[in-house]
C-alpha cells in the first residue's frame, strides 16, 4: 500500500501542501489568481532554522528571479511560495496561513536586512 508523504488542503481557494520535508518542485507551483497572488504554498518543517534552510532560501531566490513565459507568451518570475513552519518562527503558537505568510515574510527581511541571505 502507497502512503501518500503529503497532504493538500484548501484554504480560501488557495491550495496548501503540507509535508514534513521540503518540495523544492511542488504541485500548483506556478498557479496565480487573477491579481497574480500565489494559489499554492507549501509548508513543511524538518530542517529547523539550519544551514539546509539557508539552502532553500538561496534555492527559492534564485526561483523568484528566473523568467519565462507562460502558456499566453508572458516573461513571468516563477513563483515559490514555499514556507518553513518550524515552531520557533511562530513563538511557538499555532498560525494560520495568513499569519504563516506575513511571519515568512517578516523573517525574510529581517534576514535581508542583517545579511544572512
Amino acid at each position: 500500500m502507497w502512503i501518500k508523504p503529503y497532504e493538500e488542503l484548501q484554504d480560501n481557494k488557495r491550495k496548501v501542501i503540507l509535508c514534513h520535508y521540503p518540495i523544492i518542485c511542488y504541485n500548483g507551483q506556478y498557479r496565480l489568481d487573477g491579481n497574480g497572488n500565489p494559489k499554492v504554498y507549501m509548508l513543511y518543517g524538518h530542517v529547523h532554522d539550519t544551514y539546509d534552510q539557508r539552502l532553500i532560501e538561496q534555492f527559492q531566490e534564485i526561483t523568484r528571479g528566473s523568467i519565462r513565459k507562460n502558456l499566453d507568451g508572458e516573461k513571468r518570475a516563477i513563483p515559490s511560495n514555499m514556507i518553513n513552519c518550524f515552531c520557533m518562527y511562530s513563538d511557538y503558537t499555532p498560525l494560520t496561513l495568513d499569519e504563516w505568510i506575513l511571519c515568512d515574510r517578516k523573517r525574510r527581511e529581517k534576514l535581508c536586512a542583517d545579511g544572512s541571505m
